[in-house]
């Protein structure tokens, strides 16, 4: 079941994840005691099961990940269901002072199979938004340090991941007319997926499988939204004048 990268992307991003707020209905700080979305294909074979197990690490990290980061809200939400056999997925908003300042998406593919493109039979879809300020959003190196965020963020996360692959769009919305005294807007979007390189079983991947993935994708969508990192390695921009109202 190949798919293309522009599939991918199309499947995960969309109008949703700019801007929307999730206060009432996600999870928030250390409130993250719900499952997370359910694979959007459960078969009952062994397949199945061994990927209800690595999501269930999924819902670990996110409560490891709120405890520390109460300015993140999740939300499960549905995934996409053509782009392989199993599928989850996870959406979460930063919140600052009452603001969603930043958002993005996490979708975990499984094929027992493989795919083109893939390296194993996982693949991890990420998708980041945020609104940057205009003076750092004009920085011709913006791509590549947007980037970095999410590569040192799994770089110290993670075990390994391989066959990365990924965008990093920024545009500028501008007012004019009775609009023309509202700042302007820059708004920055990461998409990416990668491959993880767990430690595996002779039947298949382990519940080891997706150790720090989850927690990196939070490190950079943080970053982006200015937040200061929890650790080494990850940089974060200042936060923006417009997001601390």
């Amino acid at each position: 079941m190949a798919t293309t990268y522009a599939q991918l992307m199309r499947e995960v991003s969309g109008p949703a994840l700019a801007g929307s707020g999730v206060a009432g209905s996600g999870v928030a700080g250390s409130e993250v005691a719900g499952t997370v979305a359910q694979p959007s294909m459960l078969a009952g074979d062994e397949a199945a099961a061994r990927f209800g197990v690595i999501v269930a690490v999924l819902q670990a990290q996110r409560d490891q990940v709120g405890g520390v980061r109460p300015e993140l809200v999740f939300e499960d939400v549905p995934a996409p269901r053509t782009l392989a056999p199993y599928a989850s997925a996870i959406a979460a908003t930063v919140w600052v002072e009452d603001d969603d300042i930043a958002s993005g998406r996490l979708v975990l593919l499984y094929d027992p199979a493989g795919q083109t493109g893939w390296a194993g039979p996982l693949r991890v879809i990420a998708f980041i938004r945020a609104d940057l300020d205009p003076d750092i959003a004009e920085d011709p190196l913006i791509g590549q340090v947007g980037w970095t965020w999410l590569t040192e963020a799994l770089d110290n996360r993670t075990a390994g991941y391989a066959e990365p692959s990924g965008t990093v769009t920024t545009e500028v919305t501008e007012g004019f007319g009775a609009k023309e005294s509202e700042p302007a807007l820059t708004g920055f979007e990461l998409r990416a997926s990668w491959s993880p390189v767990p430690p595996q079983t002779d039947s298949g991947p382990g519940p080891e499988s997706l150790d720090g993935h989850l927690t990196a994708w939070c490190d950079a969508l943080c970053a982006a939204a200015g937040l200061p990192p929890l650790a080494e390695g990850v940089t974060a921009l200042p936060p923006s004048s417009r997001r601390l109202r």
